[in-house]
């Protein structure tokens, strides 16, 4: 009975997982790009043009999402990247330093050397801990949208992060910014 009781269990938690992961952001109209990005997209190629890569099933993206969420975040040592007086500087890690865009960046640079179609990942700013603008990788796959952060090892639904999303990269019109408006917050700022 025990038994029954347990897979019963695995069960619903499966299905009710499923069905949070199934969802993607919404979005709504356009939006100024963050501050940095503009420069970042004009540096590094790789985030706003269209890579060519192979289609994957979402076992296996999703596999390789986790193995290089936790693979950057044990690589890099958070660190604030600029000083305050010359603005908010959107590049890849250096000297094996970076902040939360900087880690994003290398993600989604990693994912896309890796093969994950460039047209399936968009940097998106949440409202993170401590009431702080944050920056985490969006992966779209067939299951919904997941969220690969500096602060976790963990890749999870957009939905199971406690985040509120504020503006996402288009995933189409890479230089492109999107109104996301969703999670625990979005009406304080409709």
């Amino acid at each position: 009975m025990a038994r029954l009781f347990s897979l019963a269990t695995i069960s619903f938690f499966f299905l009710a997982f499923q069905a949070v992961a199934g969802s993607s952001l919404p979005v709504t109209r356009s939006i100024g790009a963050p501050v940095g990005f503009g420069a970042a997209c004009a540096k590094y190629k790789w985030l706003c043009g269209r890579m060519a890569a192979q289609q994957r099933n979402d076992g296996a993206g999703i596999a390789l999402l986790q193995k290089i969420n936790r693979a950057v975040n044990l690589r890099i040592i958070p660190a604030e990247d600029r000083p305050p007086s010359h603005g908010d500087v959107w590049s890849l890690p250096v000297a094996g330093r970076g902040d939360c865009e900087d880690y994003a960046l290398q993600k989604m640079k990693d994912l896309i050397e890796a093969g994950f179609p460039s047209n399936r990942l968009a940097l998106s700013v949440v409202i993170g801990p401590h009431d702080q603008n944050h920056v985490v990788l969006i992966a779209r796959t067939d299951g919904g949208d997941f969220v690969l952060d500096n602060l976790t090892s963990a890749v999870r639904p957009w939905r199971m992060t406690g985040y509120t999303f504020l503006a996402t990269q288009d995933f189409q019109s890479r230089t492109g910014w999107r109104v996301t408006l969703a999670g625990p917050r979005a009406g304080e700022f409709s």
